[in-house]
C-alpha cells in the first residue's frame, strides 16, 4: 500500500481540505492511503471520517509558535513513517518550506498545491512575505498543482501552465451526491420555516475574502423589494459574530439563517433558489462548483476566476457596479432552474473519477 502525508493547517471544512477529502473518499483504500499532519490542537471537522477510513492524524506545532519545531516535527514524521510522497496545500509560498523538511526526512515526491489566487486580504506583511518566498514552491516542490490557472500563476509564476512548470488538477465532484433532490429541498425549507420563500444561498468561511459585508448589503436591499426573500449562510469563521451584529442592526436577523458547518450540503443547495458568491478572490471554489452541479444559477463577483463557470450558469458581476446591480440581477430570477449539467462537467474533466486518476498518477 502507498501512503501519502498531507500537511494542512487543520482538517476543517475549508475548500482545500474539502478537495482532499473528496479525493480521499474516492481512493481504493486497499492500494492507497492519505494521512494528515495538522497544525491545530483542536479536533477538525473531518477528523472522525479520516480515522474511520484508516487514515492517521499527526498534530504538529504551528510555525507561528515554533518555526524550527514545526520543521523538525515534519522531518521526523516523514522519516519515522517512511513517507515517499508528501503534499502541502496552501495559499502562501512560505508553506513550501515544510516540503524541504519532508525532503530531509526522505520524501521523494514533494507536491505543492496552490489553493488560492491571493493571500490574506489587506495584510501587507503577509503579501510581502509571500512575494519574498515565491522561489520556495518552485525549488522545494518537484510536483506543482493547482485547481485553476489563476491559482497556479499566483504561486508558480506567469504562464506556468503553458511552460509545464505546474499542472491543473480539477476540483472534481461526485454528481450523484450533489444532484438536486426535491425531498431534501422540502425538508430543509421546513427546518428553517422558509417553505414559500425566495432563498438566496452562500457557502463559505466567514472571513474577509468571502465578502460577507457586501453580501449582507445586497440582501438588505433585496428584501425591501421582495418580502419573501431569505438568506442561508453556511459556514463558520472569525467574522461570524460581526456579520450577525450587522444583520441585527439592519433589523433583518429574522430573515438571515446562520447554519454553521453542516454535513448535508447537497440538501442545502437543493433548498436554495440562487447562489450568491461575491468573493474578493478565489482559486477555484468548491462551493461554486457544487452549486452548479445541483442546478443552481450563480451570481458571482468578477474577481473570481472565469474557469469556475463550468456549467455556463454563472453570471459574473463587477463589485464596482455596486449593490443595486446585484439586487437587480437577483430579482430577475423568478423560478428555480434545477437542470443539471452532468455531461458538461464530465466533458470538462470535473468528474471525481477523472480528478482521482490524475491525482494518483501525479502524487502517489
Amino acid at each position: 500500500m502507498k501512503r501519502m502525508l498531507c500537511i494542512v493547517g487543520g482538517m476543517n471544512a475549508g475548500g482545500a481540505e474539502t478537495f482532499l477529502m473528496k479525493v480521499y473518499r474516492a481512493l481504493d483504500k486497499s492500494q492507497y492511503q492519505m494521512d494528515f499532519a495538522v497544525a491545530i490542537e483542536d479536533k477538525g471537522f473531518y477528523d472522525d471520517e479520516i480515522l474511520a477510513m484508516g487514515g492517521k492524524i499527526y498534530h504538529i506545532i504551528p510555525k507561528t509558535k515554533g518555526f524550527l519545531k514545526n520543521f523538525m516535527d515534519i522531518r521526523r514524521i516523514v522519516k519515522e513513517n517512511n513517507y515517499k510522497s508528501v503534499l502541502r496545500t496552501s495559499q502562501h509560498s512560505l508553506s513550501a518550506l515544510e516540503l524541504l523538511a519532508a525532503r530531509l526526512g526522505g520524501a521523494k515526491k514533494t507536491i505543492f498545491r496552490s489553493s488560492n489566487s491571493d493571500t490574506t486580504t489587506g495584510n501587507r506583511l503577509d503579501q510581502l512575505l509571500h512575494r519574498i518566498c515565491m522561489f520556495m514552491p518552485r525549488y522545494f516542490a518537484n510536483i506543482r498543482i493547482a485547481p485553476s490557472t489563476e491559482a497556479a500563476e499566483f504561486m508558480f509564476g506567469k504562464n506556468c501552465i503553458k511552460k509545464g512548470v505546474a499542472q491543473i488538477v480539477h476540483n472534481g465532484i461526485d454528481f450523484d451526491y450533489y444532484k438536486y433532490d426535491e425531498n431534501a429541498r422540502n425538508v430543509i425549507r421546513r427546518e428553517f420555516g422558509i417553505e414559500n420563500c425566495f432563498v438566496i444561498g452562500h457557502v463559505g468561511r466567514f472571513n474577509k475574502q468571502k465578502n460577507h459585508n457586501f453580501l449582507i448589503d445586497v440582501f438588505f436591499e433585496l428584501q425591501k423589494k421582495r418580502d419573501d426573500a431569505r438568506l442561508l449562510l453556511v459556514g463558520k469563521g472569525e467574522l461570524e459574530a460581526e456579520i450577525r451584529k450587522k444583520c441585527e442592526s439592519l433589523d433583518i436577523i429574522d430573515k438571515v439563517f446562520f447554519t454553521g458547518v453542516r454535513s448535508d450540503l447537497p440538501s442545502l443547495y437543493s433548498a436554495m433558489d440562487v447562489f450568491l458568491f461575491p468573493s474578493l478572490y478565489e482559486g477555484m471554489p468548491n462551493a461554486l462548483i457544487e452549486a452548479q452541479a445541483c442546478g443552481l444559477p450563480c451570481i458571482v463577483s468578477d474577481t473570481v476566476t472565469k474557469e469556475a463557470s463550468i456549467a455556463g450558469k454563472n453570471n459574473f458581476k463587477s463589485l464596482e457596479d455596486g449593490i443595486n446591480s446585484f439586487v437587480e440581477l437577483l430579482e430577475s430570477y423568478k423560478t428555480k432552474d434545477n437542470k443539471q449539467a452532468d455531461e458538461i462537467f464530465r466533458k470538462n474533466d470535473y468528474d471525481i473519477s477523472e480528478t482521482l486518476n490524475c491525482f494518483i498518477k501525479m502524487c502517489f
